[in-house]
């Protein structure tokens, strides 16, 4: 663990500098190609692209939707209160900083928050790339549309979320999209039971420990 990283921003990897053919110097070079992507109309509209926070060689990647208005103000996936809950989530599961990542599939900012397909799509090259450098023991995507895009096989979310996807590579485990669950007290309820199986899952009590 106290050989891992931490990526605090956007283009920023902590990343300790590498030889130009490292895994971190791989991750710099995508970082700045995201940064400077220009690929759909959301550049147009963006503050800030963003790209990662977390750990360079995590054990478990969040995979979010689309960044909202405080991401796109400051370059860094959930940090307005649905980063707040999933912080609080992170917490409550004993992930140190150097165990995790948060990521989205979309890099910028839909107008209006609005789920934008083909910016997911112009996106997806960069997600997997990520992964691809990542590598993590188990994805949890959090709700719909990162469900959809990571698992097309899954039933859908309410049905999906809180139990893990064993023949996924690597093994999936959706839950609902913190900011549902800030609309509505069952959804809460429903985030905190899933959230407490994915702690069991993490502790290898339930199948597919990781």
């Amino acid at each position: 663990m106290s050989g891992r990283k931490r990526a605090t921003r956007a283009a920023g990897a902590s990343s300790g500098g590498g030889s130009p053919g490292s895994p971190a110097a791989a991750w710099r070079r995508l970082t700045r190609e995201i940064e400077r992507c220009t690929r759909c109309p959301l550049h147009r509209t963006r503050a800030h692209v963003v790209v990662y926070r977390g750990s360079l060689t995590p054990r478990v990647v969040f995979v979010g939707e689309a960044p909202g208005a405080e991401e796109d103000r400051t370059g860094v996936p959930f940090v307005g209160r649905s980063g707040r809950r999933l912080d609080a989530a992170i917490a409550t599961l004993g992930l140190a900083p150097s165990e995790f990542g948060v990521l989205n599939l979309v890099k910028c900012r839909p107008p209006g928050n609005r789920f934008d397909r083909r910016a997911e799509r112009t996106c997806r090259p960069y997600l997997d790339r990520q992964l691809a450098l990542l590598r993590p023991r188990l994805l949890v995507t959090l709700g719909a549309h990162s469900l959809r895009a990571i698992d097309p096989d899954a039933p859908p979310v309410l049905r999906s979320a809180g139990a893990v996807r064993p023949d996924h590579a690597p093994p999936v485990f959706p839950l609902l999209h913190p900011a549902a669950t800030l609309r509505s007290r069952a959804w809460h309820e429903r985030w905190e039971r899933d959230v407490a199986r994915l702690g069991r899952c993490l502790s290898g009590e339930l199948a597919q420990p990781v």
